[in-house]
């Protein structure tokens, strides 16, 4: 089933525009200009992406990002003329999941769109994941229905903090996992641009798995990129 976007955007030209150039590349798009027809519209359709533009007439872009983070947690990519780093930052912490400033290329939104759909779907796969509940990694064996985590059976400690860190890394085996991507995550959208908790997590778990941490063999890092859980070795 093609996915179904919803645009909000007071300007007519672009609305069009999008709608017809988004619909050719195989997503249902409806567009409306402001928050009150956006309410109406999802009030009787599920939608699995908003593209939300922050200038808008009555209700401004930021309040209707949080009304539907509460009521319908639906992706949001944000379109904004102020491209300012301020705005930005606001604008993710608001919930966002991206940010495009006014004015862009067509096919940039369409890769922003891709890739925020794709992270979507792969944290709901990695959520069904969690059902089997078990994950296994040289000695180590964490238990996500028990909420426990063993070494050769010998059960090992761990904050709920740490817990979840390590469940999400376990889902992702073997892939690199940004610093940004590993907060949201484990904290949803609770978080600054600036939390530096993931790093103090992961020294903590390096000293409960790896026989040297300032050597990890399987929690490592990727310079300039993030984490990853090696379980190959």
């Amino acid at each position: 089933m093609n996915k179904r976007l919803l645009v909000v955007d007071d300007a007519p030209e672009l609305r069009k525009l999008l709608k017809s150039y988004l619909s050719q590349e195989g997503y249902e798009v409806e567009a409306v200009e402001d928050g009150t027809s956006m309410d109406r519209y999802l009030g009787r359709q599920k939608v699995d992406l908003l593209i939300l533009d922050l200038m808008l007439p009555g209700e401004d872009g930021l309040s209707i990002g949080r009304r539907v983070r509460q009521q319908w947690n639906i992706p949001i990519i944000i379109l904004s003329a102020r491209g300012e780093d301020i705005d930005r930052i606001v604008g993710l912490e608001m919930g966002a999941d991206d940010y495009l400033t006014k004015p862009f290329n067509p096919r940039e939104l369409l890769a922003r769109i891709r890739s925020v759909l794709r992270r979507c779907s792969e944290t709901k796969e990695a959520l069904e994941r969690e059902e089997s509940g078990r994950y296994a990694f040289g000695p180590f064996r964490l238990d996500v229905q028990q909420h426990k985590f063993y070494r050769d059976g010998e059960e090992i400690p761990l904050t709920a903090g740490e817990f979840k860190l390590l469940r999400v890394l376990a889902e992702n085996a073997n892939r690199v996992l940004s610093r940004e991507r590993l907060l949201k995550m484990t904290k949803g959208y609770d978080y600054t641009p600036f939390d530096r908790s993931i790093d103090v997590c992961v020294g903590r778990l390096r000293k409960k798995i790896e026989d040297d941490p300032s050597h990890p063999r399987y929690l490592r890092t990727i310079r300039g990129v993030g984490y990853i859980l090696s379980v190959d070795e």
